[in-house]
């Protein structure tokens, strides 16, 4: 008599979008937390000089449908794939980014640092004299954590950050509004890049119920936090299809 082997269904695909100046490094927690219920990618965004073409670049590649998480820089692709295919999308997270077009500060803020980006000399990336802008105060003194994200920065290097810093981002809250699936918006309580404030007010412009604000963490939640990061996409990843 043969016995059958029940069919069991594969892990979702999870597309998790780096910020930037980020490369899978910033995800490295994620891609082992989640292995039991998600297949991971990382797509490479920095030879890119558009967010259309990031997003492109990743419908190309990434199968039919997928859950996607963009983080930063990577939330703005996340939210361009949601406006050219939002068909494709199962479920959407959104950490520690914006869904707005930068504000006229903001703006000048990036000039100013491509200007002196662009001077020549060593490029140090998220060096240490700007490090605590970009993660919690508690951890400037945890030398790995540091050192990760120095490295990662490094490794991309001037010509990704000068690109990657100039570019035109678009207002996503139409496109993110008009989607039905699964929604998470994920920040660090103090985040000095995209404040935790304006996560609360994304969550409420696009119709997002699940806003998960983890405390004592800045900016780079996956490589702070991993850990509430992680239980807090595990539950997304969980939540039934078709319900935001």
């Amino acid at each position: 008599m043969m016995v059958r082997t029940p069919m069991t269904t594969p892990p979702p695909q999870l597309i998790l979008l780096p910020g930037l100046l980020n490369d899978a490094e910033l995800w490295r927690d994620q891609i082992r937390g989640l292995a039991d219920v998600a297949r991971c990618w990382v797509p490479d965004l920095s030879p890119y000089a558009t967010i259309r073409q990031m997003a492109e670049h990743v419908l190309v590649h990434a199968e039919p449908t997928f859950a996607l998480a963009g983080f930063s820089m990577g939330g703005y692709v996340a939210q361009d794939i949601a406006r050219i295919a939002p068909e494709r999308i199962e479920r959407l997270a959104l950490l520690d980014t914006s869904i707005h077009v930068d504000t006229p500060e903001r703006a000048a803020q990036r000039r100013a640092l491509n200007k002196a980006a662009a001077k020549g000399g060593t490029f140090l990336g998220i060096g240490q004299a700007i490090m605590k802008s970009y993660i919690d105060a508690s951890r400037l003194d945890d030398v790995d954590l540091t050192c990760r994200i120095v490295d990662m920065t490094q490794r991309l290097g001037r010509e990704v950050f000068l690109r990657q810093n100039s570019l035109q981002r678009e207002d996503g809250e139409a496109a993110l509004r008009a989607l039905r699936v699964p929604l998470v918006v994920i920040v660090g309580e103090n985040d000095q890049i995209t404040p935790a404030e304006g996560h609360r007010k994304m969550a409420a412009a696009i119709g997002c119920s699940h806003l998960v604000v983890i405390p004592d963490t800045g900016h780079m939640t996956p490589m702070e936090a991993p850990g509430p990061v992680n239980g807090a996409l595990r539950h997304w990843l969980a939540r039934p299809a078709g319900h935001r």
